[in-house]
């Protein structure tokens, strides 16, 4: 049966891309890592994601690699503690060198929250969720 489940992005530069993850807080394994690729994790509940170079990731999946930086296929959401922690995740993507495109903000009255791309043009967002004033 299913033990783990991993997400899978090409990036440009497996070193760059681990820097830029480590520096907002997610969990480098640096078991599931080598030159080629690069594993960590997201969470306490550890959400595994492994960033695999482009000309690796396209041998992999048998297709040509899309640029993430005009087309999007999937934003990736994490959920965080509180509406502050919201804005730091949003000033460390800064700092990283990554790109908050859009700004921390009240989402549908009950949640707050950021969206970002990290320095490959992958899409992420970073969520508070008040389960308290979620609509019935």
């Amino acid at each position: 049966m299913t033990r783990e489940a991993w997400l899978n992005f090409p990036v440009k530069d497996t070193a760059r891309s681990k820097e830029f993850f480590r520096k907002i807080g997610f969990k480098i394994n640096e078991e599931r890592s080598n030159s080629t690729m690069t594993g960590m994790s997201v969470g306490t509940k550890e959400v595994h994601v492994m960033l695999f170079e482009e000309k690796r990731f396209s041998e992999v999946v048998q297709n040509p690699v899309s640029d993430a930086r005009s087309v999007t296929e999937i934003i990736v959401s994490f959920d965080v503690d509180s509406r502050e922690e919201v804005e730091k995740v949003a000033k460390l993507v800064e700092e990283a060198g990554g790109n908050v495109f859009s700004k921390p903000e009240e989402i549908q009255g009950w949640m707050y929250g950021c969206a970002f791309t990290d320095p490959d043009g992958h899409r992420w967002n970073a969520l508070y969720m008040d389960m308290s004033k979620m609509p019935k």
